[in-house]
């Protein structure tokens, strides 16, 4: 039960004066929540201020700097109405103070509204950025006006926060300063050595000068408030992993004795040798698995190191102990795919290997699962339709996830508890940087594959802009007569109005146009058989260019596809860019990858395209995507179960992390149930960060 002190915090939002139901719709939107009844008081005061207004600079109009926010108190001389019919002249007013002289610009600016707000002769305060154009200052749309008399009303330093179409600063303001009293005195929680160390406020002070900043210092991710709300959100995220770790960890595992008899005929018959980091990672995950402990391990691996080998190896060793495996991919194509890359290395050794997903239905699902049922099934490949309910398994010994971030903690939990106790080990082509490592999966081993297979050719990347796309059609059209084969990846399924994209659908047409019809489309909103239809018939050569969303993205294997051309490259984030070139490259063939972009570029985009081009190393690219874009877009969903930080930054806070981490493992250690008065405090914690998940598991436990 969620503690009663912090119910004001958990009252729907539409409680607060002001909030009706289409501003709860508009704060739903703001905060990212599904409804307005799931969007709490708390969700608000999370919401932080990104910059702030100072209005104690009042240096007249003469000496206001260039591109400073000021504020002036001032005459009004006249104003100057643009002609009828002009709606691209603004309207202007005239002021001075004993200094000189400032233009207000308004544009498309009401007349009798602006003859209320600025009569002539009245003497005004008005706040915004000054700008000089040959010697003459001007401020276009004042923040705000007020008469003289008035100013006392303004407030001096004003936080600034990201907003949504249709939610005014004022009117979310008010809401704030109204849900802000409602903060509790809660229990302490931090250490009060470490507090004091840090310089550490308690939670409701931080809270107040979160939303109340007095001078730019505050605004820092390094304030004092800003640090306390990191170190409780890390450490939230740190025990919950703790908690569900020490739940896995209570079943022991089955150990797995590896005997070779089924991997030794894989190996035989592999047309390659792995590499040295495939081999330390099987000789790590088989060691892991020998033991009574359960095997809780993440396999990074850049695109095209071999994750699939390992994983073959690790569930070899498994069948070899008369277990059985499962292999989950978070799409369909992906588990597809997976299943005939293991069925054709493992085809020597004569396994019994079923793929099991959402479409598998009728009496083919029934004899799936009644040959998962009595173990002839050894491998079981699929999405999560391997753990509905009604999969039941002989002995399962191992379960290998794909693509982790696409996972929550739950549902890794979920299958866990299908079998007795499987071992885990999950697998992602992002790498992920050490600290981000830590804040989305605790304290997990890790391997990494840092080798590309013998034979793998660097991709060669170049940048062009979009006004020379006709050039690249023209050597497409002679790459594909020579019987090459290309994708052609666009950022939206279908053209929309407010944003000036090329979209899929529009972009095949053009290209079928100028290239002939044998070109495939492959986008989101097709359905499942429809999007292996396509799939297929570019793996079999029936199409050679396949025009694409970011649907392909993940671990689509078509090995003789050697362009990639990533058109408004400059929108997608540096690890998916990564993610997509990885898609050629992938035979002995050279290959190349063209990123069209729209110029001109801004310094984030700019950046992204240098590194893009000097770089294939996809940890260097996954440290830089962090610097550039923070950590919650890193992992590519802000779902339950990876860390969508709303104050803590693994940039700005790293070293509060490690603290946390250390804490965390201290408090479980000595008070695993959270019964003591710290313990209670932190359940407090838990809840108040939307944690609660890690407290079932302590009752469950």
């Amino acid at each position: 039960m969620r503690p009663a002190i912090l119910d004001p915090l958990f009252s729907p939002i539409s409680g607060l004066p002001g909030v009706g139901p289409k501003i709860a719709e508009l704060l739903v939107k703001l905060l990212g929540r599904e409804t307005p009844e799931d969007c709490r008081v708390i969700d608000l005061l999370f919401h932080a201020p990104f910059s702030l207004i100072d209005r104690r600079n009042q240096p007249g109009i003469a000496l206001s700097p260039q591109g400073a926010i000021v504020t002036i108190t001032a005459r009004v001389d006249r104003h100057q109405v643009p002609p009828r019919g002009k709606t691209n002249v603004p309207y202007r007013v005239f002021l001075h103070d004993e200094t000189g002289e400032l233009t207000l610009v308004f544009f498309r600016g009401q007349a009798a509204w602006l003859e209320k707000q600025l009569p002539v002769d009245a003497e005004v305060t008005v706040s915004g950025k000054v700008d000089w154009f040959n010697g003459r200052a001007s401020m276009v749309h004042p923040d705000y006006i007020v008469r003289a008399e008035e100013a006392e009303n303004l407030p001096l330093v004003e936080p600034i926060y990201p907003l949504t179409a249709g939610l005014s600063p004022k009117t979310l303001r008010k809401i704030i300063d109204a849900a802000l009293p409602r903060f509790p005195e809660l229990p302490e929680w931090i250490n009060s050595a470490l507090a004091q160390k840090q310089g550490l406020p308690s939670i409701r002070d931080s809270f107040h000068m979160l939303h109340e900043p007095r001078d730019p210092a505050d605004i820092d991710p390094q304030a004092p408030a800003r640090r306390r709300l990191a170190y409780d959100e890390f450490l939230a995220g740190q025990l919950s992993l703790s908690l569900v770790r020490q739940r896995l960890r209570k079943v022991a595992g089955q150990p797995v004795q590896a005997t070779g008899a089924v991997s030794g005929k894989i190996l035989k018959a592999l047309p390659f040798s792995p590499t040295s980091s495939q081999n330390e990672a099987i000789a790590d995950i088989l060691n892991d698995m020998a033991g009574n402990e359960r095997m809780l391990r993440l396999l990074q691996g850049d695109v095209g190191s071999g994750k699939t080998l390992v994983a073959l190896m690790s569930m070899a060793a498994v069948i070899e102990s008369g277990g059985q495996a499962v292999l989950m991919a978070p799409t369909e194509i992906l588990a597809r795919q997976h299943h005939a890359t293991i069925s054709k290395f493992a085809a020597s050794a004569g396994l019994g290997i079923e793929v099991l997903t959402g479409r598998t239905k009728g009496r083919e699902r029934e004899e799936i699962l009644e040959r998962i049922a009595s173990g002839a099934a050894q491998v079981i490949i699929g999405t999560h339709a391997l753990f509905q309910d009604t999969v039941s398994y002989a002995n399962l010994m191992l379960a290998v996830v794909d693509e982790q971030h696409r996972f929550g903690v739950h549902q890794r939990l979920r299958l866990t508890a299908k079998g007795i106790s499987p071992h885990m080990l999950v697998m992602t082509a992002t790498p992920i940087p050490r600290t981000l490592v830590l804040a989305a999966f605790g304290d997990m081993d890790v391997s990494k594959l840092t080798e590309k297979p013998a034979g793998r050719k660097p991709i060669q990347t170049i940048t062009v802009p979009m006004e020379r796309t006709g050039e690249i059609v023209g050597r497409l059209q002679s790459a594909l007569a020579e019987g090459k084969k290309a994708y052609w990846i666009c950022p939206l399924v279908e053209e929309s109005e407010e944003l000036d994209l090329m979209s899929a659908e529009e972009r095949h047409a053009t290209l079928v146009a100028a290239l002939g019809p044998d070109i495939g489309l492959i986008h989101g909103r097709m359905s499942g058989p429809e999007k292996d239809a396509a799939m297929m018939a570019f793996k079999n050569g029936e199409s050679r260019l396949l025009v694409a969303t970011s649907v392909v993205e993940v671990g689509v294997d078509v090995p003789d596809a050697t362009i990639m051309v990533i058109e408004h490259a400059e929108r997608f984030g540096l690890a998916q860019l990564h993610q997509l070139r990885g898609r050629v490259g992938r035979g002995d063939e050279a290959s190349t990858c063209i990123l069209l972009y729209k110029g001109p570029l801004g310094e984030t985009g700019h950046a992204r395209l240098s590194i893009m081009r000097e770089t294939e190393d996809g940890f260097r690219i996954a440290e830089e995507d962090l610097k550039l874009r923070g950590e919650g877009e890193l992992l590519g969903t802000r779902q339950s179960g990876t860390p969508g930080f709303r104050i803590a930054s693994l940039e700005a806070h790293a070293d509060l992390l490690e603290i946390a981490r250390k804490d965390a493992a201290y408090l479980i250690e000595r008070d695993p149930e959270l019964t003591s008065d710290r313990g209670q405090a932190i359940r407090t914690l838990l809840y108040l960060f939307r944690r609660d998940e890690a407290i079932r598991f302590l009752r469950a436990g």
